[in-house]
């Protein structure tokens, strides 16, 4: 049997099978497929190109960053420090007893107790007086607790003292602050809000320091775990709110500031506004909207002067009408409406929504104060003190200066321009028409022997329950913003009560009680 060569095929029957034979296809048939020529090397200009371009990403990705490290570590260190949310000082208990707060006329305001066992108490002597600007530490942090937190529990005690109470495995005292807050005008302003919701708000224009922050409805700090249930609660009113700070309202007349502010600067040529004339007849109609004034009193023939003493709302919902109102809403972001505002305390922004697309309606009744407009008294004292300072509002600040156990000053506040707000001569032009309001307008009760006043009331309408269209339905908040010693101006004085009615009935009496008060403090014979 012959075996298997090589190249043989295998044994079988091959003879039925089918051997599929390929088709072949003739060269002219076939695609033609052409080789690519090799691409042209890139040369060495456009490679540097191509490196160069990434070498700039890289670099701008790198200054971005390095330019949001020194951002967030400058400018924004403070307010990381206040912030309640920031638990990394919490650890310092653990070797500093928490700083005291004092006023500054030497009262103090919050100290921290220490008995046999090493119990710490946190101590609040004046209770309520003080709750909203000094704050509490107990269920969490507010006031100048919270923001000076960190300050609050560093010691800067000397090297001696340290080593000292570390032999003995005790704490160090942490630095106390000094606050801005007058005591005296404190209870003074508590005392004279009296059982109204609303606030008070005290301010030295020249320098931007706060004198008295008050707000009510307040609680004890000192019963912060016994009454949190209690404080919580939405039947209580927002007893922890700072209305002075955080409370949102319709500014009412003390809004028509601006307003005329408003007409003064777009008609400066040749002093055009002072040829204002409106004859006042008690209403406005435009369109479906009318605007009463007060009791549909009629002021007869007014200028913008006398328009502003006595708070007539026709006049100013013409102004209103006549206005560039993007140059309106231009002139409110600048005195800080929709803006923020220059303070480590917490607040809510100041609403203004008026634009060259409004209607009429929303034109008259915001010229007015009222309408989709909303301040805080905060606000408006900061308004308030750029009048008095010449059109240059003063950055506020609650903190005079910080020392250490030894009372060695660690940290001092140094009074600085924010901004001018307006020029000199509408300054001087907005302080004579405030001044016109005490000497023969709405806040004449403030007219004394002793002291000038310069002021502008305010009532605010709200609806009561969302309730529309009844007059029932509506209250009134009342408002007094000015200043005293027209001359050369001392302090500033924002109040609202809530719910008061007009300006002069209740927010202006709030006011002359503070007035007085610091006026008999600094040696006035005031009676």
């Amino acid at each position: 049997m012959k075996g298997r060569g090589k190249g043989n095929l295998p044994p079988g029957d091959f003879s039925e099978r089918q051997i599929e034979i390929p088709e072949f296809v003739t060269e002219r048939e076939q695609p033609v497929r052409r080789a690519k020529p090799p691409g042209k090397p890139a040369s060495k200009k456009q490679r540097n190109k191509v490196y160069g371009r990434v070498a700039y990403l890289f670099s701008a990705m790198f200054l971005a960053l390095a330019g949001y490290l020194v951002y967030f570590n400058i400018s924004l260190a403070e307010q990381m420090r206040a912030n309640p949310n920031n638990h990394k000082m919490e650890e310092q208990k653990q070797y500093v007893v928490r700083g005291s707060i004092y006023s500054a006329d030497g009262e103090i305001l919050a100290g921290t107790n220490i008995n046999e066992n090493g119990n710490e108490t946190r101590i609040y002597p004046f209770g309520n007086v003080f709750a909203h600007a000094v704050g509490y530490t107990t269920n969490g942090k507010a006031g100048v607790e919270a923001a000076y937190n960190t300050a609050l529990l560093t010691s800067n005690t000397s090297l001696v003292e340290q080593v000292e109470k570390g032999v003995k495995n005790e704490k160090v005292r942490g630095d106390s602050l000094i606050l801005t807050l007058d005591s005296r005008l404190q209870q003074t302003a508590c005392a004279a809000l009296g059982a109204y919701r609303g606030a008070v708000v005290v301010m030295e224009p020249s320098t931007g320091r706060i004198l008295a922050m008050v707000s009510k409805p307040d609680f004890d700090p000192n019963r912060m775990g016994e009454d949190w249930e209690y404080l919580i609660a939405e039947d209580a009113g927002s007893p922890l709110m700072n209305r002075a700070l955080q409370g949102l309202y319709p500014p009412g007349s003390t809004f028509k500031i601006l307003t005329a502010l408003a007409y003064i600067r777009q008609n400066a040529a040749g002093n055009a506004y002072e040829a204002y004339r409106y004859d006042c007849s008690g209403s406005i109609t435009n369109h479906d909207v009318t605007i009463q004034c007060f009791d549909g009193e009629a002021h007869g023939s007014e200028d913008l002067q006398t328009s502003f003493q006595h708070s007539c709302n026709t006049s100013f919902a013409n102004i209103g009408l006549g206005l560039d109102l993007n140059a309106f809403a231009d002139l409110c972001e600048d005195f800080l409406f929709n803006q923020d505002l220059p303070t480590l305390l917490p607040y809510s922004s100041s609403q203004f929504k008026l634009n060259s697309r409004s209607s009429y309606g929303d034109i008259m009744t915001t010229s007015i104060g009222q309408g989709d407009t909303l301040v805080t008294p905060f606000h408006m004292a900061l308004v308030t003190c750029a009048v008095a300072n010449d059109g240059v509002l003063m950055k506020p600040y609650i903190l005079e200066r910080i020392e250490n156990s030894q009372q060695t000053e660690v940290q001092e506040t140094k009074a600085t321009a924010y901004k001018r707000l307006m020029s000199v001569q509408e300054a001087e032009v907005l302080q004579s028409y405030m001044r016109s309001v005490v000497e023969g307008g709405t806040g004449s009760s403030l007219w004394n022997d002793w002291y000038t006043v310069a002021g502008k009331t305010g009532s605010a309408e709200y609806e009561v329950d969302g309730n529309t269209g009844l007059e029932e339905n509506f209250s009134t908040h009342s408002w007094f913003v000015g200043f005293s010693n027209v001359e050369d101006p001392d302090i500033v004085v924002s109040v609202i009560a809530e719910d008061g009615g007009t300006g002069s009935s209740a927010a202006v009496p709030i006011a002359k009680a503070v007035f007085d008060a610091y006026y008999s403090e600094n040696g006035y014979a005031v009676w």
